[in-house]
């Protein structure tokens, strides 16, 4: 079972329990399958085109390989930055506790590109704190499942049905306007001897 997620706000920790929610849990699934005579469930396979291999379903997933042709474990791989070097990974939150920021504007939120939600399930939740977020007030702090490269952004929210962590990074967009004017580059001191003469072809 994970670790909870630990946030303080005023010196004060609360801890909640965390379960992914997915569609599924939403809205419940549906799934098609197929029998044998004898009522068995049948799984989905394939031959390679020589005939020699029957590939089965997860035998083609993505692997890491050195230059032996030797599979590296995930846990091995390290990061690099631009220039090459090593860099150290961030380690996971769970169970170590995060300061909380905010409340933040509510908006905020509306630029996250969202990876996860988490239900939060409150095993020691702050009086203050659960006011505040049954107030809707949003509260950020950072995140991270696991040791990674590049921390997560969290934001703690509440409704009548619960609490939640919304997990993910900030989107960047470009924004354009109508009736902006348009900036030209050009001049008439650029060199345009680089221009294409169509009579060369």
């Amino acid at each position: 079972m994970a670790k909870p997620i630990i946030v303080t706000k005023g010196g004060v920790e609360s801890r909640f329990k965390l379960e992914k929610l997915d569609r599924s849990k939403l809205y419940g699934k549906r799934q098609r399958q197929t029998l044998d005579p004898e009522g068995n469930r049948c799984e989905r396979a394939e031959l390679t085109k020589d005939g020699a291999l029957l590939i089965r379903s997860g035998m083609t997933a993505q692997a890491y390989f050195d230059e032996g042709g030797k599979w590296v474990p995930n846990k091995k791989l390290v990061g690099l930055d631009k220039d090459g070097n090593p860099v150290d990974s961030n380690p996971s939150t769970l169970g170590v506790a995060q300061d909380l920021e905010g409340p933040v504007d509510p908006t905020e939120v509306l630029d996250l590109a969202l990876r996860a939600v988490y239900l939060l399930t409150p095993e020691d939740l702050d009086a203050g704190l659960k006011k505040a977020l049954l107030k809707g007030q949003v509260f950020r702090f950072t995140f991270n499942y696991r040791a990674t490269y590049n921390s997560e952004i969290a934001y703690l929210v509440a409704n009548k049905s619960g609490f939640f962590a919304l997990i993910g990074s900030p989107g960047i967009s470009e924004w354009c306007e109508l009736e902006t004017a348009a900036v030209d580059t050009f001049s008439d001191d650029d060199d345009d001897d680089d221009d294409l003469d169509f009579e060369m072809f």
